[in-house]
């Protein structure tokens, strides 16, 4: 039986391989979720994903399988009164299968345990698909747009990108 819960330390080599295989390169392209024609270069990498590990204010959530193989993740930074949800990740081969949804969901679990009444993200704004999916979860565009992070961080903008934030109030 799938099973959601908070990453560990251990998890890291797991889901930098996952973050990366559901955003970049040609294992992307199977899913939905690929930035691969956008942005090149890695996702995350495993020094960052242990930073977040160590940051109090942070969590990973992952989706298992039922063989404990990581399915699906996402990161969750609390920053009351809203919670940031960023990170978002399905394996590309199990992409409209529900872990999405179980994961979105759960994180609004844990806005609630902690305060938080709102749950904010930023969408690449080209990415209608994406943002589509998140306004039937009940996510609206705020009308605040965000640059890409131009420092390479989360890899390279291979044409200019701007991001969107999306909010839902629960």
């Amino acid at each position: 039986m799938p099973v959601i819960a908070q990453a560990t330390l251990t998890d890291v080599p797991e889901l930098n391989i996952l973050v990366n295989s559901a955003y970049r390169g040609e294992s992307s392209k199977r899913g939905w979720t690929t930035e691969a024609d956008l942005i090149g270069g890695a996702r995350i990498d495993e020094q960052t994903l242990t930073g977040y590990m160590n940051d109090e204010n942070i969590i990973i959530l992952k989706h298992t399988d039922e063989d404990g193989n990581i399915t699906g993740t996402v990161y969750l930074e609390v920053r009351t009164p809203k919670l940031y949800v960023g990170m978002f990740s399905v394996s590309p081969l199990l992409q409209n299968k529900g872990v999405g949804r179980a994961l979105i969901e759960e994180a609004e679990v844990y806005a609630r345990k902690h305060n938080c009444n709102t749950l904010t993200m930023t969408v690449i704004s080209t990415r209608s698909e994406l943002i589509s999916w998140y306004e039937r979860r009940g996510y609206k565009p705020t009308g605040e747009i965000q640059p890409f992070h131009a420092h390479g961080r989360f890899g390279d903008a291979k044409q200019h990108i701007e991001l969107i934030v999306m909010e839902k109030d629960i």
